[in-house]
C-alpha cells in the first residue's frame, strides 16, 4: 500500500476491525519508511449491476433513484432515514445475491412495495399508486382492499 505521504510502497497493519456492519475491513496501516499512519479499507469488488427499464433500454443500478422514490413516499411520515436507508441496502444486497448482472425494472419495484408494506402502509399505497400507475379510483381500492385483508 502505497503511503499518502513520503509515497513509499511499503507499509505493515497496526490494526483490523470490519467496518460497515461487516461490509468492508478497516485497516490502520503505518509505512516502513517515515513511520506516519494511516487508514485503508477493504471492500468485495461488486460486479455492475444493470436495471433493464420498461422500454428495454438499459442503464446501470442506481441505489440514489430508489432512495429517492423510497423518500418521496415516505414524505411527512414518521419514518426515520435510516430506516429507507436499510430498506435500499437490503434491495441492493437481494438483487447482489441473485448473481444476475441484469434486473428488471419491474423487480425493483415489487421489492420496493414489499418492504415498504412492511415499513409504513400510507407510504406503501402512495408508492403503489405512481409505480402501478393507478388509473382511476376503482384499481386504487382494490389495491387499498388488497392492504385490509392481508391484515
Amino acid at each position: 500500500m502505497k503511503c499518502p505521504y513520503c509515497a513509499h510502497l511499503e507499509s505493515k497493519v497496526v490494526d483490523s476491525r470490519p467496518a460497515e456492519e461487516g461490509a468492508s475491513i478497516r485497516r490502520r496501516r503505518e509505512c516502513l519508511a517515515c513511520h506516519k499512519r494511516f487508514t485503508t479499507y477493504e471492500t468485495m469488488e461488486s460486479l455492475p449491476l444493470m436495471v433493464v427499464k420498461k422500454d428495454g433500454s438499459r442503464q446501470s443500478f442506481d441505489r440514489n433513484k430508489v432512495l429517492g422514490g423510497l423518500i418521496r413516499a415516505c414524505e411527512k411520515r414518521p419514518v426515520p432515514y435510516s430506516a429507507l436507508e436499510e430498506t435500499v441496502n437490503e434491495i441492493e444486497q437481494v438483487l447482489q445475491n441473485e448473481m444476475e448482472r441484469e434486473v428488471s425494472s419491474a423487480e425493483i419495484g415489487e421489492l420496493v412495495m414489499e418492504r415498504l408494506k412492511k415499513l409504513d402502509e400510507v407510504a406503501y399505497v402512495r408508492f403503489a399508486s405512481v409505480y402501478r400507475q393507478f388509473k382511476d379510483i376503482n384499481t386504487f381500492m382494490r389495491e387499498l382492499n388488497k392492504l385490509l385483508e392481508d391484515k
